[in-house]
């Protein structure tokens, strides 16, 4: 970020204007009854304590390297094959015990006591398909949520048992679910100072569980490696895989063969994500233009506080993080009841969709004995995982992708058209003004069908190592909406090109 100049006094003082006025009215809030918030009010009366207070973070450092903590026992994977009641066959002759399904902890060998959940589902299809890690985001959402309603090998029948998904991503890849930051999902720690607040650290928790996973399947080092997720993975993902690419070039451990990172609707640069808002919600007619000037007025000041974020430290992020949502909030409450992961649906349930099922499997006691989790109660969504966050969200994770791209690693950008939350709009943006070699080379490139089975299932924007793929007819959870295009999508991305290959199409439905 370029250094703050004395031109930017005068917005200086609208941020903090801007921000006295949200801190009132977050003391006294009087929202619509029929108005749903995406951010509970416990995050920022943490945020704003945290300002009051400055006190920004606890007294702890994090553990980013170094030797494994004295006493701790050396690191491991305690994985077990599943054997859970599946309904019907998968349409082939392998049988549910041929099929590797894995689940287990990993102790993090640079933490004071931390262990990492994860699912591991071999291939449908070879075993020299690309091994694929998938991240939901949140921050504090479990992955389990993307594996048993998006693109896991089965879902989850009325009837608590499980029924397969002929969408699954494993019949392309093999594939690793995992719960993270530490305190996610299944994933705990019996020593605070094991919690994250920055990517730093999460991306070295997730690089050390990634050479735990490839020491235990030595086979699978020699298959190319893809990082997805969505959401607040648009955080995640980038330094992922930044710090896989940074591990292979210093040849620190075992070489992870990285070719290449998807993000799905994504918060990942939101200085320019922010401010395609009020543009998203007036274009889609969420708002009128009288409300999209108001709340408008609001981004400059915002975009200010993102800047300070990244030269100033805590204070600015926890700051910017409630001046910057208040834009997001305007939104939801002229809207009323809209689902923000899918602006044509209602809100229902605290997620805005009903996932009560999956908690209920996996909180089921033969269920929790098959995984070995004990009597570790799950949640989808951990509270403190995200307050613990807060300063980390309007971090800038664009900034280390030019140097991945350029050296050939892929990106692929894909974003669901109905999304408000993270929206297509605020991804392409920053898709498109991002630095790299390539960069006028792509923002002069039109924009082509994408087609599943010849028929137009979104728009493909391409060049070199980069694509972005608007998604037509889905929201934030693209997998979850159009299964069968994500799964396209995915199989075509790793074999080299979005556009529909006739030959690929049949050998997939075959």
């Amino acid at each position: 970020m370029a250094p703050r100049s004395s031109t930017s006094a005068p917005l200086l003082l609208s941020f903090l204007f801007h921000l006295l006025l949200l801190l009132l009215h977050s003391a006294n809030p009087n929202p619509s009854p029929n108005t749903r918030r995406v951010y509970s009010r416990r995050p920022i009366r943490f945020a704003e304590e945290l300002i009051g207070d400055l006190n920004l973070l606890p007294g702890i450092e994090e553990v980013e390297g170094g030797d494994a903590i004295e006493g701790f026992s050396s690191p491991r994977l305690v994985e077990r094959r599943l054997r859970l009641p599946i309904l019907g066959d998968i349409g082939s002759e392998i049988s549910v015990e041929q099929l590797g399904h894995h689940a287990g902890y990993y102790r993090l060998e640079h933490t004071h006591g931390a262990r990492m959940f994860y699912f591991f589902f071999e291939s449908r299809g070879k075993s020299s398909d690309p091994v694929v890690i998938w991240l939901t985001g949140g921050p504090g959402c479990s992955s389990e949520l993307a594996l048993f309603y998006e693109n896991g090998p089965f879902k989850i029948a009325d009837n608590m048992s499980l029924i397969w998904n002929d969408y699954g991503w494993d019949k392309a890849s093999n594939l690793i679910y995992v719960d993270q930051p530490t305190g996610t999902g299944f994933s705990y720690t019996t020593d605070l100072r094991d919690f994250r607040f920055g990517e730093k650290g999460i991306a070295n928790d997730l690089y050390d569980f990634l050479q735990a996973f490839f020491t235990e399947h030595p086979d699978y080092l020699k298959n190319d490696f893809y990082i997805t997720g969505e959401s607040y993975a648009g955080h995640y993902i980038p330094a992922a895989a930044e710090r896989v690419y940074r591990g292979n070039k210093e040849k620190e451990r075992l070489h992870i063969n990285l070719k290449g990172f998807a993000i799905g609707n994504g918060l990942t640069d939101p200085a320019i994500q922010y401010g395609a808002y009020a543009d998203y919600a007036l274009e889609m007619g969420v708002i009128g233009q009288d409300a999209h000037n108001t709340i408008d007025k609001i981004y400059p000041a915002c975009k200010l506080g993102i800047q300070l974020c990244g030269s100033s430290g805590v204070i600015s992020c926890a700051a910017s993080y409630i001046l910057c949502n208040s834009i997001f909030t305007s939104i939801l409450l002229l809207a009323g009841n809209i689902n923000y992961y899918d602006i044509r649906k209602k809100c229902e349930g605290s997620l805005c969709y009903d996932f009560s099922n999956m908690e209920k499997f996996l909180n089921e006691k033969y269920v929790r004995n098959a995984l070995g989790v004990g009597d570790r109660k799950f949640i989808s969504c951990n509270p403190l995982v995200y307050e613990a966050m807060i300063t980390d969200w309007m971090k800038n994770l664009e900034v280390g992708i030019p140097t991945l791209i350029d050296d050939g690693i892929k990106l692929l950008v894909y974003a669901g058209e109905y999304d408000l939350i993270c929206n297509w709009l605020g991804n392409f943006r920053w898709v498109n003004s991002m630095e790299w070699s390539g960069q006028k080379t792509f923002a002069e490139s039109p924009m082509a069908p994408f087609t599943v089975d010849g028929k137009k299932a979104g728009l493909i924007k391409a060049y070199g190592p980069l694509s972005f793929l608007k998604v037509h007819d889905a929201g934030h959870m693209v997998p979850m909406d159009q299964p069968k295009a994500a799964l396209a999508m995915l199989r075509r991305w790793m074999n080299g090109s979005l556009t529909e290959d006739q030959s690929i199409v049949m050998a997939a439905d075959a």
